[in-house]
C-alpha cells in the first residue's frame, strides 16, 4: 500500500487509567502504524504491530490484543479476512475491532460488521475521532468484562443451586421411602376378609396416609388421613398421627382402650377422633387440618362403625356389583376445639367390599376440568367389580389418568380396601 499518512492528530490527553489496554495496530504502511501507534501510547495505550493480516495472526497466537485497529486494503489477508479469522481465534474472549477504511457504501460497511468489526474509521482518520472510538470501545470492553462476570457469578450460584436441589431431591427421596415405611404392609389376609391398602403422593410426600390396627378378637380396626396441603410439613404431620393410630404400641393407640384383662378393644370411633382433635389443638403448632376415616370392622358379623371427620363417603360394593355411598361427613380434624363427632354403621355380606378413598379420587380433575365426583367413581368402579385386591388400585390408577389426561396427579391419592368373606367362609 502507498499513499500520504492519513492521520491527522492534534490532541495531547493521556489516560489515566492504572492498567494500559493493549492494541494491536495491522497496516501494511510502516508511517501510517509509527503515526497511529505514537498517538496510542502518548494516550496510554500498550502498543504492539503488525506489517500484514498474517503477521498480525501470529502475533494474536502469543499476545491477546484488547483493541484492534486494522486497515481494510492489505496484500494478502485483507482487513476482512483478518477480522474473521481473529474473531475465530479468539473464542470466548472480547476484542474491540475497529476497520481503517476509505470505503463508506452501506453494503461495504454491512460486510465489515458480517465478518465481526465492532467500528470503522474512515481516512483520513482525525485524531479527536479516533480517540472518541477508542474510548468507547473500552467502555464496551468494560460493559463485556462485568457482564462475564456477572455470568460467571449466575453461573457459579446457578451450579450451587443445583448442588443443593440435589440435595434436597435426594433428601426428598429418602423421606418418600420413610412415608412408604409407614404402610409396611399393602395386602394382609385376616380370618374374615382381606385388607388391600394404597398410598401414592402427589411429590415425593404428601399428606395422606392409611392403616390398620388390632382392635378386640375378631375386629380389626381401619384409618385413612388427609392432611390439608402437600409436602413436608404435610408429611411430618401424618408421621406424629401415626402414632396415635399405632399397631405396634397399642397402649398409645386413641382409638382403643385397655380392658382390665390386659387385652384391647375399639373405642366408639366418634369418641376417638373428639380426643384426636383435642390433642392436635393442645399438642401441635400447626396451621394444619385433617379429615379422617375411623372404621371398626367385626369380622364374625360384618358390621362396620365408622367415625367420619369431613373425609369422603366410604363405598359398600355388593357381590352383586351394586354400589352403595353414604355417611354423617363431618367437621374435619384440628380446625377448632369442642367440636362434637358422629359415627353411624354399614353391614358388610360375604362378598361385599368396603372402599375408603382419599378425595384425591373424587377431585381428580378431568380432561374437561370437572371433578370426577362420586358419580365418576361409581362408574369406575362398576367396570371394575371383577377386579379384586391391590390390582383393583393399580385399575383405578389407570382409570384416573385416562379420564384426566395426567400422569401425575394434583393431589395425593390413598385408598384402603376390604374384601369381606365371613369368617367360615374364608377362602
Amino acid at each position: 500500500m502507498t499513499g500520504n499518512p492519513t492521520l491527522q492528530d492534534g490532541t495531547e490527553e493521556t489516560d489515566t487509567s492504572d492498567r494500559p489496554k493493549l492494541v494491536l495496530v495491522v497496516d501494511d504502511s510502516r508511517l501510517q502504524r509509527k503515526i497511529l501507534s505514537s498517538s496510542l501510547k502518548r494516550w496510554g495505550y500498550e502498543v504492539i504491530e503488525a506489517d500484514s493480516g498474517e503477521a498480525a495472526m501470529e502475533v494474536c497466537a502469543d499476545h491477546a490484543p484488547e483493541l484492534v485497529l486494522s486497515d481494510w486494503m492489505m496484500p494478502g489477508m485483507s482487513g476482512i479476512e483478518f477480522c474473521k479469522a481473529f474473531r475465530e481465534m479468539s473464542g470466548d474472549a472480547y476484542s474491540y475491532f475497529i476497520l481503517l477504511t476509505s470505503k463508506s457504501e452501506k453494503n461495504e460497511v454491512a460486510e465489515g460488521l458480517d465478518a465481526g468489526a465492532d467500528d470503522f474509521l474512515t481516512k483520513p482518520v482525525d485524531g479527536h475521532e479516533l480517540r472518541a472510538r477508542m474510548t468507547a470501545g473500552e467502555r464496551i470492553l468494560e460493559m463485556q468484562r462485568e457482564l462475564t462476570l456477572k455470568n460467571t457469578v449466575i453461573t457459579e450460584t446457578l451450579d450451587e443451586l443445583q448442588r443443593l436441589y440435589d440435595s434436597l431431591d435426594s433428601d426428598l427421596i429418602e423421606a418418600k421411602q420413610l412415608q412408604q415405611s409407614l404402610v409396611p404392609e399393602r395386602f394382609k389376609s385376616f380370618d374374615g376378609g382381606d385388607l388391600s391398602l394404597f398410598l401414592r403422593s402427589s411429590g415425593h410426600v404428601g399428606g395422606d396416609l392409611v392403616g390398620f390396627y388390632p382392635a378386640a378378637e375378631g375386629h380389626l380396626g381401619l384409618y385413612s388421613i388427609d392432611v390439608s396441603g402437600h409436602g413436608i410439613s404435610s408429611a411430618l404431620m401424618t408421621a406424629r398421627l401415626a402414632g396415635y393410630l399405632s399397631a405396634s404400641a397399642l397402649d398409645q393407640n386413641i382409638a382403643l382402650e385397655k380392658l382390665p384383662d390386659g387385652s384391647f378393644q375399639s373405642r366408639p370411633p366418634e369418641e376417638a377422633i373428639e380426643t384426636l382433635n383435642e390433642l392436635v389443638l393442645d399438642e401441635m403448632e400447626t396451621e394444619h387440618y385433617f379429615t379422617l376415616m375411623l372404621a371398626d370392622i367385626d369380622l364374625r358379623t360384618g358390621k362396620v362403625v365408622i367415625g367420619q371427620a369431613g373425609h369422603p363417603h366410604p363405598v359398600i360394593q355388593r357381590k352383586s356389583g351394586a354400589l352403595e355411598q353414604d355417611g354423617s361427613g363431618g367437621f374435619p380434624v384440628g380446625l377448632m376445639s369442642g367440636v362434637t363427632f358422629s359415627q353411624f354403621e354399614m353391614q358388610l355380606y360375604p362378598g361385599d367390599r368396603l372402599l375408603i378413598l382419599s378425595d384425591g379420587v373424587t377431585e381428580c380433575p378431568s380432561t374437561e376440568g370437572n371433578f370426577i365426583g362420586e358419580d365418576g367413581l361409581e362408574e369406575i368402579l362398576a367396570k371394575l367389580h371383577d377386579v379384586a385386591g391391590p390390582a383393583l388400585f393399580e385399575s383405578l390408577m389407570w382409570s384416573l389418568t385416562e379420564i384426566s389426561g395426567l400422569s401425575e396427579f394434583p393431589d395425593d391419592v390413598s385408598g384402603l380396601l376390604f374384601e369381606y368373606t365371613g369368617m367360615d367362609q374364608k377362602k
